[in-house]
């Protein structure tokens, strides 16, 4: 895969029929904090009254409006040509990610096709969106997480009443340790990486979290960061090391628990 933090080119390319016009300011100031976004797409048959409500943003965010015309009914004619205007993008050679903003699944193959090339693939989508989809692409962002954060940022923080909103999202240790799925892929991760000690870099741990599962978001948990969702759990021992005597800069490590006496 090429470096996003070297090469930085991005194109969003959005399925109007399959997304919601009220998060698109929020996925692209997360997909802003990987790269610089050049092409923004959005795809759908505008004569529609079911996207009458999407002119605005549109416009307040400067994404291309591409029309395309329902030929026939119950036939998405948007998907194949997102689909083409993909693949023109991709033999442009001018990119070094792609954002695919739908919830459908019908967009596998073309994350599949796209990853083929080297090519970095986001998906943005609900968390309805079938897991084919999500595990086609390097990084699923769920749009529920993305609005949660709207929502609290919204919050005045002088209110009790809207402080304990916000913690509200956020799950308990108990929760945390009752969730199966969380835990065993937390401690899977460390002990494919852990030294002969049992310790391993949590920065390298995370990276093998998204290859394995691309929909993995710490914020789906309520916790802004991975080591914030580690330290949660209370599973595992936190070791933040300065390398080299560098007080300016953290490496965290973390070993299981279950293995502190090891």
């Amino acid at each position: 895969m090429k470096d996003l933090e070297v090469e930085k080119k991005i194109a969003v390319l959005i399925d109007a029929e399959n997304a919601q016009y009220s998060v698109l300011g929020a996925v692209l100031s997360e997909l802003s904090k990987h790269g610089h976004i050049v092409v923004k797409k959005a795809y759908g048959d505008w004569s529609s009254n079911h996207l009458r409500n999407w002119k605005q943003p549109l416009n307040e965010l400067a994404i291309n409006p591409v029309q395309q015309f329902s030929y026939t009914q119950g036939k998405n004619s948007s998907d194949a040509a997102m689909i083409i205007d993909a693949m023109d993008l991709l033999y442009s050679e001018q990119f070094d990610a792609f954002a695919l903003i739908s919830s459908d699944s019908d967009f596998t193959k073309l994350a599949s096709r796209l990853k083929e090339s080297q090519i970095y693939v986001f998906g943005v989508g609900e968390q309805k969106t079938p897991i084919a989809f999500r595990n086609a692409c390097d990084d699923f962002i769920s749009t529920e997480v993305l609005r949660n954060l709207d929502t609290e940022t919204e919050l005045e923080p002088e209110s009790t009443t809207s402080s304990e909103q916000a913690n509200s999202k956020k799950k308990t240790r108990q929760q945390l340790r009752q969730d199966t799925r969380l835990v065993n892929i937390l401690r899977n991760s460390v002990d494919e990486l852990a030294d002969d000690d049992g310790w391993a870099m949590l920065s390298n741990c995370g990276s093998l979290i998204k290859r394995q599962f691309p929909d993995f978001d710490s914020r789906t948990h309520g916790y802004t960061t991975l080591t914030k969702l580690i330290e949660a759990t209370d599973l595992f021992d936190v070791d933040k090391r300065q390398p080299n005597g560098n007080s300016h800069l953290h490496v965290v490590y973390i070993k299981d628990n279950r293995n502190l006496n090891s």
